[in-house]
């Protein structure tokens, strides 16, 4: 286990959901962000990303999903809805005890469409990066990975993502860090999520978030071959709105950590002041009523926080 030299340095940690390990990194003080990483990776591989989130007055939990990063295996076979009751489980169990900023990558992004349907009360923001979930993203995406270069660099990218050598430089000692290990030690396991993944259609669970008028933001990279344009459209369409869309590919968040934490700098300071609006409809201090502080974080634009005092 890693010491923690800065404060916003993730620590790793082991606790126990359903009386199995989980590991998982952590870090800072205040606002409780879960990141939920992408498929053949794990908690490790996005700590440079992560650490940006900690001086924004967050503290960032970071889990190896079952499969992942040493976290045994979901003991029925995978599926989205198993992967949600896991994190809904975790966060009990590492202490949180309040609605989250939760993000999910590619698909972390799946499992937390999926978490926020079914456990609400876990969930106050939602952000979709590179997210799976949409219908036009099919198998042919994953057989012309597999069959055109390693399978270390199968969740990443295109052959068009990994021949820049600047790219190769930043990103492959990180995903190696993950991804390599994964598919030594659970080579079955990640191809059972893998054909989840590539199944997946999360647009109802989406279209519901949106009748419920919860905050999502869904973020692509314009050179993203991985989830294409149209998978991405049609999560925008689910949710009602036009998404974001960023410079960069399937793994942008890796290669570029300090675009991360600039892009999600004002997303969090929304949600901070919806959290404190919803305190406020608690304690019947706010004459606006019950709600007031998700419809204004689900009204706010991106990239600013709502024009609304605090009381």
């Amino acid at each position: 286990m890693a010491s923690a030299d800065a404060a916003d340095h993730l620590v790793w940690r082991r606790t126990t959901v359903d009386g199995r390990d989980a590991y998982y990194g952590t870090a800072g003080e205040g606002l409780a962000v879960v990141f939920l990483h992408g498929w053949a990776l794990g908690q490790r591989s996005y700590r440079r990303a992560l650490k940006r989130l900690v001086p924004l007055g967050c503290q960032v939990f970071a889990p190896a999903m079952p499969g992942f990063g040493g976290t045994p295996n979901l003991p029925d076979p995978p599926t989205f809805d198993g992967y949600a009751n896991w994190v809904a489980k975790f966060l009990e169990a590492v202490g949180v005890d309040e609605p989250a900023f939760v993000v999910g990558h590619s698909f972390g992004g799946g499992v937390a469409i999926k978490l926020a349907h079914d456990h609400p009360e876990w969930v106050r923001y939602l952000v979709l990066i590179n997210s799976v979930g949409g219908t036009t993203w099919s198998f042919a995406n994953l057989t012309q990975m597999a069959l055109s270069k390693p399978p270390w660099t199968w969740p990443f990218a295109s052959p068009n993502d990994i021949l820049p050598l600047n790219y190769m430089r930043r990103v492959l000692p990180i995903i190696a860090e993950d991804a390599i290990p994964n598919l030594i030690r659970n080579p079955l396991g990640l191809l059972n999520v893998l054909n989840l993944v590539r199944r997946a259609d999360l647009l109802s669970e989406l279209q519901e978030l949106k009748r419920r008028q919860l905050p999502v933001v869904v973020v692509w990279g314009d050179h993203d071959t991985v989830i294409p344009r149209a998978s991405f459209a049609a999560l925008c369409r689910a949710i009602g709105s036009e998404g974001e869309v960023v410079e960069g590919r399937h793994s942008w968040l890796l290669a570029d950590p300090d675009a991360f934490g600039s892009i999600l700098t004002n997303s969090i300071a929304v949600a901070k002041l919806a959290g404190q609006m919803e305190a406020q409809d608690e304690l019947g201090k706010n004459d606006a009523g019950a709600g007031l502080g998700r419809r204004a974080a689900r009204h706010a634009p991106f990239g600013s926080p709502p024009d609304v005092e605090s009381q």
